[in-house]
């Protein structure tokens, strides 16, 4: 029997829950959401978070929000807008949020919502806006809290105020560790789309030209005043949890030690994971024989900023770029790999930034040429202008111009792209001849990136080739738990299918039961196709030859030959059968 209430007490403010979480982005959001929904877990909010969207046209994702609305039924929907390139899908998620149901509280949060904060309360849409670290803010949205912390409250017709940052993170706070991953997703295939990043620490110490995440902007938009490793029990707790549901983990942070994160491994076995970390600088002492003792495969991605040392050097002189290796550093670290079997090494470098010469693109030539000749593979891409980056907000110092600059200019740039296209606005050069030196040495550098990377991953395929099913798992899955109930009619949610993950992650969800009239789906193989993927894989469970499989092929599932050949090349490609 509940106690009276005093006369003139007040009831507590309801909570607004459930929460759903969203990426604003089309593909994996960023793994700020599954923190969050793990926090509100921990503090009685039932929060879910959709990973991934794969939605491409308004219709489309107007008809997956509708069923999806209706499914978990949120009073708060939260949007993460880290990534500037989605501020253009951010404002129509939220426009078809609250044509879908007006009374939901639409919250955006993430870097790029914190950087452009008053521009998007302007929206219309948009009841708040979280600014810097989420956790606490977040819970105090949904408990209703007045004057909730780092929380700008859209005023319909009035001018918002920027609300102070009284919650900030630092090397101490506990609030942030992933947990409840059992209950956090809404499907199967949103938790098999986790790839597994662990974020060692937050926030940048280094202030680089180009880039929209530097000290001084996390500084305005989090109130952080450098980068900071998190608590080690904290990263510790990530790995437990998601250790034993996922097949890899990524890392992208600099100053973690060798032996900090090794410490964070206590009690997990990751003998079979592979491994994927983003660096920049020499790696710490150790961390490379760590990564690859530990693993059963490790990608290293180095970030030197550049291809030309004298462009390079110039940059660290002027403190416009974080610490890089010299390219004598660089031959070193790529030694060190090569001693490692299960290590493979990627270095990275913008194409265009400042400084640039005739003599610097000679120089960026024979660097690539050198390091694909080590064996190395090469990420190289133009200069992309950023919102908050120096070279985007004084192109001119640089002898440059950016096709976007103001908030207005990056969300027209992004509204008037046909949907799919991944492009970004460029910085590039005032000089016509220059620019288009440097515009024909990318294209140049990039195809024979391409090129060499195609060479490693395409082994020609003859009928005598031999090859084995080398997926790491396959398992028997349910289609309304593995797709989402709000996806499935309801006569197919206990149809069975087989769902396969190559041994880089790619994946196959096969369900020949299912009529293709009846339920189509991107991440989907039904009927007769999904049949024949199986088959196929099936056919080479052991070292057969493609001829040898052929001939089974046409036998039992009575496939034409060009066809099953067109397959076999195509789960080749993606590492469902590698040479035996």
């Amino acid at each position: 029997m509940s106690r009276p209430r005093p006369s003139g007490s007040r009831r507590p403010p309801e909570v607004l829950a459930p929460v759903l979480l969203l990426g604003a982005g089309a593909g994996e959001a960023s793994c700020g959401i599954l923190y969050l929904a793990s926090y509100l877990r921990r503090h009685g909010v039932e929060a879910s978070v959709r990973l991934f969207d794969d939605a491409v046209t308004p219709a489309a994702l107007r008809d997956g929000l509708s069923r999806l609305l209706a499914h978990v039924k949120p009073r708060l929907v939260g949007v993460s807008l880290k990534w500037f390139h989605h501020v253009a899908r951010a404002r129509l998620l939220a426009r078809t949020l609250k044509a879908i149901d007006p009374d939901v509280q639409v919250v955006l949060g993430g870097n790029s919502a914190a950087w452009w904060w008053e521009e998007l309360s302007s929206w219309g849409c948009v009841d708040h806006l979280v600014l810097g670290d989420g956790e606490a803010p977040l819970l105090a949205l949904c408990r209703q809290v007045k004057g909730p912390p780092n929380v700008v409250t859209a005023r319909r017709g009035g001018t918002p105020t920027r609300a102070p940052l009284r919650y900030v993170q630092g090397p101490k706070s506990a609030d942030s560790y992933y947990s409840h991953f059992d209950q956090l997703f809404l499907s199967g295939l949103d938790a098999h789309s986790f790839s597994g990043w662990i974020a060692p620490g937050k926030g940048c110490s280094e202030n680089c030209l180009y880039c929209g995440g530097t000290r001084g902007v996390q500084m305005a938009s989090f109130g952080r005043p450098t980068a900071f490793l998190r608590a080690e029990g904290s990263v510790q707790r990530d790995h437990r949890e998601v250790a034993p549901r996922t097949w890899q983990l990524r890392y992208d942070f600099q100053g973690s030690s060798a032996a900090f994160i090794e410490r964070t491994w206590q009690g997990v076995d990751l003998s079979r994971h592979a491994c994927t970390w983003f660096l920049w600088g020499v790696p710490p002492p150790g961390l490379i024989e760590t990564l690859a003792r530990t693993f059963a495969r490790v990608f290293l991605v180095l970030d030197i900023g550049c291809f030309s040392q004298t462009q390079r050097l110039e940059q660290l002189k002027q403190g416009l770029l974080k610490p890089c290796p010299t390219d004598a550093q660089l031959a070193t670290v790529i030694d060190e790999c090569r001693r490692h079997g299960n290590l493979a090494l990627e270095v990275s470098g913008i194409a265009g930034l400042p400084f640039a010469s005739p003599a610097t693109l000679d120089e960026e030539r024979r660097h690539v040429d050198r390091v694909l000749e080590a064996g190395c593979v090469v990420g190289y891409q133009r200069l992309e202008a950023q919102p908050g980056a120096l070279v985007t907000e004084h192109p001119a110092r640089f002898g440059m111009v950016t096709e976007a600059r103001t908030f207005e200019d990056f969300l027209d740039y992004f509204e008037r792209q046909a949907p799919g296209d991944g492009r970004v606005p460029m910085v590039r050069f005032s000089d016509a001849k220059l620019e288009a030196a440097v515009a024909r040495t990318a294209l140049e550098l990039e195809a024979l990136a391409a090129a060499r990377r195609d060479e490693k991953s395409t082994a020609p395929l003859t009928g005598r080739t031999r090859l084995r099913n080398t997926a790491p798992e396959t398992k028997a899955v349910r289609l309304g738990e593995w797709l989402g109930a709000w996806q499935v009619p309801a006569k197919l949610q206990q149809t069975p299918a087989t769902v396969v993950r190559s041994v880089d992650g790619n994946g196959l969800t096969c369900a020949p039961l299912v009529d293709p009239r009846r339920l189509r789906h991107p991440h989907l193989q039904v009927g007769e196709e999904g049949a024949l993927i199986l088959s196929a894989l099936e056919a080479f469970r052991r070292p057969t030859t493609i001829d040898a499989a052929l001939s089974q092929l046409k036998a039992t599932a009575r496939v034409a030959p060009d066809d099953a050949r067109e397959l076999i090349a195509h789960l080749a490609r993606g590492r469902f059968l590698e040479p035996a």
